[in-house]
């Protein structure tokens, strides 16, 4: 019996170490991948950026073109920047500022927006008021409402890792829906933001798993979807950072829901 007690510590002291070295090489990769990413990226930016202003303009075939690389290498700087980002949470760095939550999320659906739907991105940047933003995003399925103290107050935080949090909750709640996505921000103390889609929800076995950095979880009802596996680990590390929450809400098939709390920065 005493052997048997002796063999199960030793194993599950194994299994700890070895999930330790693990994750250890997640982390050189994932630093490995931001060092080694950044250069090219610069350089292929540049590039595509010099060819579109050159004094001897490019054939409309070859303008498309061009605008189609240097669109996808913005894409992969902002994950680049996500990636970074991730990074310098956990080491607790924030810039402290007065945010309007209005003006973030409007910024965040908008950069959701862009890859696929260039043109409601436009009608939404010349919306003149907030009604017309609200009538042109229910037209693609967008629900959302902006309440308590910071429908109207600043919130203290770093703007960019919030725009951050809120663009991959949206970008998510994009990719898993069947039509429809609410968004709600809202809190007298602490920030709020719940994000839900009416998508067929996520496994009770799978909903730790979605965490772990480029770990996607596999559901033939879900189709071939595209991503990385470091959206949502990513908003975990910055929310877990700034002292907050996350909490996911999934049944059966009745769609997903994430709620994020976030603590003011004190001023």
């Amino acid at each position: 019996m005493l052997r048997k007690l002796l063999g199960k510590r030793e194993g599950s002291r194994e299994q700890n170490e070895r999930q330790i070295q693990e994750a250890a090489e997640r982390d050189h990769l994932f630093h490995l991948l931001i060092h080694d990413l950044t250069g090219p990226l610069s350089i292929a930016s540049a590039t595509t950026k010099s060819l579109l202003k050159r004094r001897e303009p490019l054939v409309e075939s070859q303008k498309r073109l061009v605008e189609r690389i240097q669109r996808n290498v913005e894409k992969a700087q902002n994950l680049l920047r996500e990636m970074i980002t991730i990074s310098h949470s956990k080491e607790g760095l924030f810039t402290k500022e007065q945010i309007g939550m209005k003006g973030i999320l409007r910024d965040s659906l908008c950069d959701v927006l862009e890859m696929n739907d260039p043109e409601t991105v436009e009608k939404l940047s010349g919306a003149k008021s907030w009604t017309e933003v609200r009538r042109i995003l229910r037209g693609k399925g967008i629900h959302f409402e902006v309440d308590g103290r910071y429908s109207e107050a600043p919130f203290c935080h770093d703007g960019e890792k919030i725009r951050q949090i809120l663009r991959n909750l949206i970008s998510n709640a994009m990719k898993y829906r069947r039509s429809e996505t609410w968004i709600s921000v809202y809190g007298e103390e602490d920030l709020i933001v719940s994000v839900r889609d009416d998508g067929i929800g996520i496994p009770v076995d799978a909903q730790e798993e979605i965490f772990k950095r480029f770990v996607r979880v596999r559901d033939e009802r879900r189709g071939d979807v595209a991503g990385y596996g470091l959206g949502l680990p990513g908003v975990k590390s910055l929310v877990e950072a700034m002292g907050g929450e996350i909490n996911l809400e999934s049944r059966g098939d009745s769609g997903t829901c994430f709620t994020v709390r976030i603590p003011p920065l004190q001023t």
